[in-house]
């Protein structure tokens, strides 16, 4: 029988992306937060699509399965990655977490962003990232909080997600 050291495993994902108004004129790319592209006059400046909930869900499935972490496997100086969607990120950790033997428990995710509201848009959310881990919505959270107007989030300046993911052995 494995002990539970041996058979579970928590990563640490986390993801800040400063926002800036949509090119043009700044350098903000379309929002899309989760997989879902919302409607906001500001967006991430990435390399990627730069959606910051799949990122911190692709490091922390990553690091609970003690792999090389989001900026190892797709670094931001190849240019193969530029304008990726994150889902493809997300659904290649999957992969991997799967092949070193792992399956994923549970996940949840909070996402703190000023505005826009993330209620209207959190289902869609969880369905994207269990599909591209092909698990049930079910084993996802996804929260959204504000920053309250204090620091560069609650300015509207940045987006911030920090997710916890549950492996077990499989």
């Amino acid at each position: 029988m494995q002990s539970p050291a041996e058979s579970l495993r928590i990563g640490h994902g986390y993801d800040l992306h400063r926002l800036e108004s949509l090119s043009p004129p700044g350098s903000g790319r379309p929002l899309v937060v989760g997989g879902v592209r919302l409607d906001s006059d500001r967006g991430p400046v990435a390399h990627s699509d730069g959606d910051a909930l799949l990122h911190a869900v692709t490091d922390a499935l990553l690091s609970a399965a003690g792999l090389p972490d989001i900026g190892q496997l797709f670094p931001d100086t190849d240019a193969r990655h530029e304008s990726r969607d994150s889902s493809e990120f997300l659904k290649e950790a999957g992969e991997q977490v799967r092949r070193a033997g792992w399956v994923v428990a549970n996940i949840d995710a909070t996402v703190i962003l000023e505005k826009p509201k993330l209620s209207p848009h959190k289902a869609a959310m969880r369905s994207n990232i269990a599909s591209a881990l092909d698990i049930d919505s079910s084993r996802v959270g996804v929260k959204g909080k504000t920053h309250e107007n204090v620091d560069a989030v609650g300015e509207s300046r940045a987006i911030e997600v920090h997710v916890v993911a549950l492996l077990v052995r499989s």
